[in-house]
């Protein structure tokens, strides 16, 4: 019996190189029922791509000249909504990708199983959201996206501590905190296929920041650094934005993200934590 001969370095890179959506959805689950299955070899034998391949539309514009999305309860404003998240689950697929592709090989076999689940997650969460829009008479890339979502996963290439404290710690953890919101606000306007949709995403980001930070926690234990403070330095570094509440404690907590981490960074509705430029 011969064993597996595909690298899950190389079938990791050929999904971050598939630029059409479904296809790309279709790679990552691929790669994790693969994985799953011990259909690929534990080799890292190739390097991952500086950026993802991405699909002609939609437009990436810098948030700056982002239209405004207009008022949730008309059909301009709920096209617009379910069109910017899709376009975070579909970049989302990519940083856990990228995540497992980049570090796995130094993090083990834990690490791989965990973020190649989250690729599948993502993808899971980007065919509901693609599925809603067009349920809504439009389609993935038929409005233009926000361009700076790649950006913290680029700054961090070089560094796992800093991706796993950036990347799922404080983006995944927002949408902690804005998505039970934004769930209820749906609901109200009566759409409760896509309330459900997004207490899904939510019930599976918890898991997903809970992945991060046991990662980042256990790997500053290795380094004999404090997980907190560790992690406070990084987003002061790495993290060119805002970390704003309220926050969803009781999300965070259940995600293993305590008080402890981020209670005294944000003390203001308009704290904002320093970086390098």
């Amino acid at each position: 019996m011969t064993g597996p001969r595909e690298s899950v370095a190389a079938a990791i890179r050929r999904a971050l190189l598939t630029p059409e959506p479904k296809a790309k959805l279709f790679a990552a689950r691929e790669v994790a029922r693969r994985w799953r299955l011990g259909r690929l070899a534990w080799r890292f034998d190739v390097a991952m791509p500086e950026s993802p391949a991405w699909p002609a539309e939609p437009e990436l514009l810098p948030p700056h000249r982002m239209p405004k999305r207009g008022k949730g309860g008309s059909e301009r404003g709920r096209i617009a909504l379910w069109h910017a998240l899709a376009h975070i689950e579909f970049v989302a697929i990519d940083l856990a990708l990228d995540m497992a592709g980049r570090f796995g090989g130094e993090m083990g076999r834990g690490f791989v199983d965990d973020f190649l689940s989250v690729a599948a997650d993502e993808a899971m969460h980007f065919a509901l959201l693609d599925r809603k829009l067009r349920r809504l008479g439009s389609a993935y890339g038929k409005l233009p996206a926000h361009d700076g979502l790649w950006q913290a996963a680029h700054e961090t290439r070089h560094d796992v501590r800093a991706r796993l404290a950036v990347v799922p710690m404080v983006l995944e953890a927002r949408g902690l905190d804005v998505t039970p919101t934004t769930r209820d606000r749906v609901r109200a306007h009566g759409d409760e296929d896509g309330a459900r949709i997004l207490q899904r995403i939510l019930d599976d980001e918890i898991r997903h920041v809970r992945f991060g930070t046991k990662h980042f926690v256990a790997r500053c234990e290795t380094d004999g650094v404090n997980p907190p403070e560790c992690w406070k330095n990084l987003v002061k570094t790495h993290f060119r934005g805002a970390l704003k509440p309220p926050f969803n404690d009781s999300a965070r907590s259940a995600a293993g993200l305590s008080r402890e981490f981020y209670g005294g960074v944000a003390s203001g509705a308009n704290a904002r934590l320093p970086h390098n430029s």
